[in-house]
């Protein structure tokens, strides 16, 4: 019997390095990978020496839709993250409503089923009910979202018996928590300090969400989650302050993993005040010290993978007056793969680095264990690049509906031809040519 695809002449990165091969497909998975002896096939497709990785995991992306969905949807969103090579992301759930129970998450899943062209996970926030967690890991929540900075769900975040037993039932169900580390408290004081003085510029929010910030609330959590041993995984590590704590706790038995973004290791808080609120995401963009370290803490593996946070709003709610008013967060899926190629060309990533941050990695740590490596058996979700092509990023021609960023008008060396998900062609050179509905919804398995 035929397989239903063949993709010849493609380069792929094996053990020994670079190695030109085929890859045959079939029923949505990698059927084999050689140089000779393929199997037939109902269609083939020549490559043409192009790089094929496995497609990107991104672990946070907020796709908003429901009563959001005038910043993005299921549909556009992820249409943005196929043009960026993202295979499969994972929705945050800070929506409205929030993604906060099995019925909130069953909602949210239907609402995305047959509109999504690439495959989805969803995060839930911790029930306060006891008995509702298992219920939420049932349905299919890949992990739970812990936000620090303000109380998003029913989870009491000032109480640390509160966070404490929400870590202890995450370890029983063997589940990650991914915690938005900053102190609510200090960012509170902070604020109200500053609009009494009247500030309300870029120089004021980069003081209130300061590093100090984000080492207490490191440190705050995993002081408690020693007790449970529960895996804690921090989203958007931005300073030298946050690495130190989270350095500290990792010479404990504790079960850490940590994301950092491209924007805060491209960017740094020049770009914020050219840039301003354009700019402007939770975490800041901090200081060139902070950026190289966290560079210095990525090449020697202490930062376990790289995320968008893709966060898309509308430019009025960028462009408020004030800055306590602007909405904080970048678009970033359709830019990080384009951008991190371009790190590799100046041989300030390798080739393996950046399969093991955005493919390997991320599917280790939230157990996606049929994804995120270019293996037989595995998921045909594959990103075909060609590592010579340059081009300037352009955020009009985003799938996205948020047509802004900070790296507007770049120029990087290595461009996205195609995105297969499960399989699929979903993505051929600047257009979308598959259907919604490519994309599966990726839930818990136990």
């Amino acid at each position: 019997m035929p397989v239903d695809l063949v993709l010849h002449n493609a380069k792929i990165y094996t053990t020994k390095g670079l190695a030109t091969a085929h890859i045959a497909i079939d029923n949505g998975k990698i059927f084999k990978i050689a140089k000779t002896n393929l199997p037939k096939s109902s269609t083939k497709l020549n490559l043409k020496g192009n790089l094929v990785l496995p497609g990107l995991i991104d672990s946070h992306v907020h796709l908003r839709d429901q009563l959001l969905a005038y910043k993005e949807d299921f549909f556009s969103g992820t249409a943005a993250a196929a043009a960026g090579g993202v295979t499969s992301v994972m929705d945050m759930p800070n929506n409205n409503p929030i993604t906060m129970d099995s019925k909130s998450l069953r909602e949210r899943m239907s609402q995305a089923k047959n509109r999504i062209f690439v495959n989805v996970a969803f995060y839930s926030t911790f029930p306060k009910n006891t008995k509702k967690p298992p219920l939420v890991v049932k349905e299919g929540a890949i992990a739970f979202k812990l936000y620090l900075s303000k109380k998003i769900g029913d989870l009491n975040i000032n109480d640390d018996e509160s966070l404490s037993h929400a870590f202890e039932k995450a370890m029983e169900m063997n589940i990650p928590f991914a915690v938005h580390a900053e102190d609510r408290g200090m960012l509170e004081q902070g604020k109200e300090e500053m609009k009494r003085a009247g500030k309300d510029d870029i120089e004021a929010y980069i003081k209130v969400h300061s590093p100090n910030a984000e080492e207490k609330a490191i440190s705050r959590v995993t002081r408690l989650a020693r007790r449970s041993g529960a895996p804690i995984h921090f989203c958007h590590l931005s300073s030298l302050a946050g690495l130190q704590a989270l350095s500290k706790a990792r010479t404990t038995s504790l079960s850490i993993t940590c994301e950092v973004t491209p924007h805060h290791l491209l960017l740094s808080s020049r770009d914020l005040k050219h840039h301003k609120t354009c700019a402007l995401t939770d975490p800041p963009l901090r200081s060139r010290k902070d950026t190289e370290t966290l560079w210095s803490a990525l090449k020697l593996g202490s930062i376990d993978t790289i995320a968008s946070d893709h966060a898309p709003h509308t430019i009025e709610e960028k462009k408020a007056e004030s800055v306590w008013d602007a909405k904080p967060g970048i678009p970033g899926l359709e830019t990080t793969l384009p951008l991190l190629l371009t790190q590799v060309n100046e041989k300030r990533l390798t080739i393996q680095e950046l399969i093991r941050l955005t493919s390997e990695k991320p599917a280790t740590i939230f157990h996606l264990r049929d994804r995120g490596h270019l293996e037989e058996g595995y998921r045909a979700d594959l990103a075909v690049v060609d590592m010579k092509q340059e081009h300037k990023i352009n955020p009009s021609q985003f799938f996205s509906k948020a047509k802004y960023s900070p790296f507007d008008g770049w120029k990087v060396k290595g461009k996205l031809l195609k995105t297969f998900v499960n399989g699929h062609l979903a993505y051929d050179d600047g257009e979308m040519v598959s259907k919604p509905g490519t994309g599966q919804i990726i839930r818990c398995v136990r």
